[in-house]
């Protein structure tokens, strides 16, 4: 298949899509925002926790 014709499907795929609504692709954007933050912050709390703990082994062993 040369480069053309696929770039003619690939076009022509494209235009067969339904696209969400702009109401439903908002309301989904603020929920993958919500999970993004909230994982994020997830994770940030672990490796405070983490490093606090590694922290004070290497204090109570005598690390550098």
């Amino acid at each position: 298949m040369s480069p053309v014709k696929y770039m003619k499907e690939v076009v022509k795929e494209g235009k067969r899509i339904r696209w969400p609504k702009r109401d439903d692709l908002i309301k989904t954007a603020i929920v993958v925002v919500v999970i993004t933050a909230f994982a994020a912050l997830i994770l940030s709390l672990e490796d405070l926790a983490a490093g606090s703990m590694i922290q004070q082994l290497r204090d109570a062993f005598g690390g550098k």
